[in-house]
């Protein structure tokens, strides 16, 4: 029996594989580039309310505002990395240089008064068998891969496409600002059609989502770096900033930020340093985890109604699935589900009703 190829389903069929085929090799398109948009779309989110009062100051005149926003965003965000780059760069001197020494004089001699530590017998046993093995140290020193030229060279390259996201990113973000009204228009219009009204309740969850873990966890994250950072400062720990550093990106995961601080305490400890160590801890405890235990709970379980174990299963996930972008990634696509499980109870009882 012969296919009519002018029927309805032959049409819709056909309709269908032609529109999957474009999307399909769009997105094939744009792949490189996701990341970037994304970052973009986050960042112009988040500061819309100041482009929107920038606006009302000038008015008729939105490319300009598009571009002052533009200018202003990258400038905060590209300010504050170049200083950190360049403390880095002389903490990273610094820390090679100690590697190096340790490296080739081995391990320093363990203060006597960590034997008097609960499990210090033990400590002291482990700390003199690697003391007694300097080969062992310049094994890890070479798996760090601070002598390997290629895997420089490839740290580096990994910069450098950072830095052209970077620029991807601020570049979007100004067409964002411009016409960012007619995009979110049209796309509301869109999603209404297919997915019907329920459609305004998922994107007003993945906004609120994105704002709460903006503020919830990003600027948690680098609050803590900072106090975290000016802690070790104060007690003497060599490149402070460079551990600043790593204590905000560790932050980004919930409740892992105090392995760094605690390490550090041992560690001055371990030298003597006792109230430098007890004052690290303290700060640490009373200050630094004050932020993430107490804010980061409240400002993102509180806007978005969702369980704050959902938000942290889905920063996990994310942060796996699709890397630093998976932050937000993660839990908006939490916030969605949840969204339409509690749309599905709504209409379950309403059908009982």
């Amino acid at each position: 029996m012969p296919i009519n190829i002018d029927s309805p389903i032959a049409r819709r069929v056909v309709a269908i594989a032609f529109l999957f085929s474009i999307f399909g090799l769009t997105f094939w398109v744009l792949s490189p580039f996701l990341a970037a948009l994304a970052w973009a779309g986050i960042l112009a989110y988040v500061t819309w309310p100041l482009h929107q009062r920038l606006c009302r100051r000038l008015p008729g005149r939105d490319s300009l505002c598009a571009l002052l926003m533009t200018l202003g965003v990258a400038a905060t965000l590209l300010l504050p990395m170049v200083w950190v780059l360049f403390t880095l760069a002389g903490d990273m001197a610094t820390a090679s240089a100690t590697l190096k020494q340790l490296a080739t004089h081995g391990l320093p001699p363990l203060p006597a008064g960590v034997q008097a530590w609960p499990g210090g017998e033990w400590i002291a046993a482990q700390y003199q068998r690697v003391q007694a093995d300097p080969a062992w140290f310049r094994l890890q020193f070479d798996a760090l891969g601070l002598t390997d030229s290629t895997r420089l060279k490839a740290v580096a390259g990994g910069v450098g496409r950072n830095v052209a996201k970077f620029g991807l990113a601020v570049f979007a973000l100004f067409f964002l600002y411009r016409h960012g009204d007619s995009v979110l228009t049209q796309f509301r219009g869109v999603a209404t059609r297919w997915l019907g009204e329920a459609a305004r309740g998922y994107i007003q969850a993945v906004g609120v989502t994105v704002r709460a873990v903006v503020f919830g966890i990003v600027l948690t994250a680098l609050a803590q770096g900072l106090l975290a950072g000016l802690g070790y400062w104060v007690a003497g720990v060599a490149a402070p900033a460079l551990w600043g550093v790593i204590t905000a990106l560790v932050s980004l995961i919930p409740f892992v930020g105090p392995v760094v601080w605690i390490g550090l305490s041992l560690g001055l400890l371990a030298h003597g340093e006792t109230q430098a160590a007890l004052g690290l801890f303290l700060w640490g405890a009373l200050v630094v985890s004050w932020i993430d235990n107490l804010i980061r709970p409240l400002v993102i379980s509180g806007p978005t109604r969702i369980p704050f174990l959902l938000v942290f299963l889905g920063v996990l996930g994310g942060l796996k699935a699709f890397g630093l972008i998976g932050l937000f990634l993660g839990p908006v696509l939490l916030a969605v589900s949840v969204a339409i499980w509690r749309e599905w109870l709504v209409h379950a009882r309403s059908d009982r009703a």
